[in-house]
């Protein structure tokens, strides 16, 4: 790390508590991260959050008092919103369908090794979205209503370039895996992906992929 770029700092909300030594001692771990406080339950978890204003809050679904997801929704609604990683014990379910609606940026199985965590972690705060390109098609498919005439809208202010690089990102593939598949360079896919960020007024690729799933972009086409 640059040692004039400030560590990323996380939020560890996680009912267990040897759960939540697991991961901290994982995060510290590194050099570019740091843990700036830990709680057992979304009450906590909201006071912890408005005072250490974390960059990525790791974030439990199941716990006490307020769950995960109704703890991000609320997040999300500050000022200045952390990004949020979801924690699940399952490959996809009914809370992680929830708490990507609620606004979480990725989801992670609590059983992933370290090394898949921190790069979560990273890619979380760095704007893009964790979701396995192995179940980007389940989630959609569970989340999308018929075609929304809105996102269309979204979409047609797109150029022919971009909606190439949102179609081909609503598949799951990261920048790497988009520049292969067009045959462009990462940094190209990178400034596109920018682009279609603030066309669509989204803050990650979660959001992109499922106004783009909406859009009927996400969809085999005819």
């Amino acid at each position: 790390m640059n040692p004039e770029t400030p560590p990323i700092t996380v939020l560890l909300v996680e009912d267990q508590a040897l759960v939540r030594a697991g991961f901290r001692m994982v995060l510290e771990s590194q050099p570019d991260l740091r843990v700036v406080g830990e709680a057992g339950d979304g009450v906590v978890a909201l006071e912890m959050a408005a005072r250490a204003c974390p960059d990525v809050v790791v974030m439990d679904i199941r716990m006490p008092r307020l769950d995960g997801i109704e703890t991000t929704r609320r997040l999300l609604a500050a000022d200045r919103p952390p990004r949020v990683l979801v924690l699940t014990t399952y490959d996809l379910d009914d809370y992680v369908v929830a708490a990507v609606r609620a606004g979480a940026s990725g989801f992670l199985l609590k059983d992933a090794p370290p090394e898949d965590f921190l790069s979560a972690v990273r890619t979380v705060h760095a704007g893009d979205a964790v979701l396995a390109a192995s179940t980007t098609r389940r989630l959609l498919d569970r989340l999308a209503p018929p075609l929304d005439p809105v996102a269309q809208r979204l979409v047609a202010t797109l150029t022919p370039r971009e909606t190439d690089v949102l179609r081909v990102m609503a598949r799951g593939l990261s920048n790497v895996e988009i520049a292969a598949t067009l045959d462009v360079g990462a940094g190209t896919v990178k400034t596109h992906v920018r682009h279609i960020l603030a066309k669509l007024g989204v803050r990650d690729r979660v959001r992109a992929v499922i106004i783009a799933h909406e859009a009927g972009l996400g969809r085999p086409r005819a």
